[in-house]
């Protein structure tokens, strides 16, 4: 009855949008005082605080924020987006793979779902639109490219999974890749697809020479050896993600300098909004570990743990279910919210039924991850919807040939965990 009410209590809170991090803390300190009265919550308030922040692993967040501010305030987005169209953008449906191409990329630098949404749609769509593309598949497109900074490392979100998990950062960043990149794929073949059967969709682009190909590429060549340091350096065991975030962050920072792209002001704003957004990160880190306790305080964990253990289903059936759910709730939830509440509860089982917690991860932050473009919240395509003047529904429905496409890749990601696994077993020390 206790955790009932306090379960009832949280989701109030978060429907009245309090903020994320706040309604867990509330609810988990309201349910330790109710279960155990003062001395339970003041013991834990004391050690909490810190212990839940107190990881060098967490270092990572504000260093791969600021790398992600500086790269936003810089807009390379505009220069990545050009060196791509020049060398794809010929071919019907060029632009929609030059789109897709460059976007993984800043995604994947900025570690933004939402802001890289907002930035694409404000550069790669007045291009579509000036060569006659679907305003459906334009949007779509934009849309769920934008969720791919959730899977390609440096990904801010995997990395506040691992911490919750207590897995290896570096490991489950460098599990990202190999998704990201199928991830990738699958856009890019689906928007083909769609051209080949209405060519009216995406009419061909226009025709560069080798010459501007060439001169396209010194602007976004930074940003890519940028991307490949980080992401390298991790792999290779040459640094550990924190001082790959360090080194992500000093390596944007020249690179927005030395192409002049960089000022005083944009420098001030980029590290207010990396101090405010890391801030609040910790915050739903610190209530998450003290809503953990109230739950393993009143036994629900494990009883959980006890209870699927003895069903006579197959851990497969399990995790479909499971993962159906972590579905449902990325469209009414944000993705950290999600991670926050569920992870410390669902991990326990996923490891009694044999899974690994890496494999499990990536998974479920790709189905969060779908809940961004997806009604009825789907923030992505508001974000498109709103700067590009279009109707969300029509976005909605660029969108769902992409999801689908997405979803059938997470069934082989399940069918096949080597996929998912065979990078961070390779990867060394």
């Amino acid at each position: 009855m206790l955790v009932t009410g306090v379960l009832l209590l949280l989701f109030v809170l978060l429907l009245i949008r309090v903020p994320v991090g706040f309604a867990i803390g509330i609810a988990g300190a309201l349910g330790l005082y109710l279960h155990g009265g003062a001395p339970l919550l003041l013991g834990v308030f004391q050690t909490t605080p810190y212990t839940a922040v107190a990881s060098h692993s967490l270092t990572a967040i504000p260093l791969f924020l600021l790398m992600a501010q500086f790269i936003l305030r810089s807009g390379v987005a505009d220069a990545l987006f050009r060196t791509a169209r020049t060398w794809v953008g010929r071919a019907p449906g060029g632009l929609g793979v030059a789109t897709t191409t460059a976007g993984s990329l800043f995604a994947a630098i900025s570690g933004s779902s939402t802001a890289a949404a907002g930035t694409l749609a404000a550069t790669a769509i007045p291009e579509m639109t000036k060569q006659r593309y679907d305003p459906r598949l334009a949007g779509g497109l934009v849309a769920v490219v934008g969720t791919l900074a959730a899977m390609i490392p440096p990904s801010i979100i995997l990395v506040f999974y691992a911490v919750l998990a207590e897995q290896s950062v570096g490991k489950v960043l460098i599990a990202g890749f190999l998704p990201g990149i199928l991830v990738t794929l699958a856009i890019i073949v689906t928007t083909l697809l769609l051209i080949w059967r209405k060519p009216e969709l995406a009419p061909a682009g226009e025709r560069y020479s080798f010459r501007e190909k060439f001169a396209s590429l010194p602007a976004s060549t930074p940003v890519l050896l940028l991307f490949l340091l980080v992401t390298g350096t991790i792999y290779f065991g040459f640094a550990t993600p924190t001082e790959a975030s360090a080194l992500g962050a000093v390596g944007a920072l020249l690179i927005g300098l030395v192409q002049r792209r960089l000022d005083l002001p944009k420098i001030k704003t980029a590290i207010r909004e990396a101090i405010s957004t890391s801030v609040m990160i910790l915050m739903i880190i610190v209530s998450a570990y003290m809503f953990g306790y109230f739950l393993t305080a009143t036994r629900v964990t494990q009883n959980l743990v006890e209870r699927i253990a003895g069903l006579p289903i197959a851990p497969l059936a399990i995790f479909a279910v499971i993962a159906l759910i972590y579905l449902v709730l990325g469209f009414f939830m944000d993705q950290m919210a999600i991670l926050a509440l569920t992870v410390p509860v669902v991990l326990p089982v996923i490891e009694e039924l044999g899974f690994d917690p890496i494999w499990f991860g990536v998974v479920i932050v790709l189905l969060a991850e779908i809940g961004l473009v997806s009604p009825p919240l789907g923030l992505n395509v508001f974000v498109v919807a709103r700067s590009i003047g279009r109707p969300t529904g029509q976005i909605f429905l660029g969108v769902l040939p992409f999801v689908i496409a997405i979803l059938l890749l997470v069934v082989l990601f399940t069918l096949v965990p080597g996929i998912v696994l065979w990078l961070p077993e390779t990867m060394a020390s």
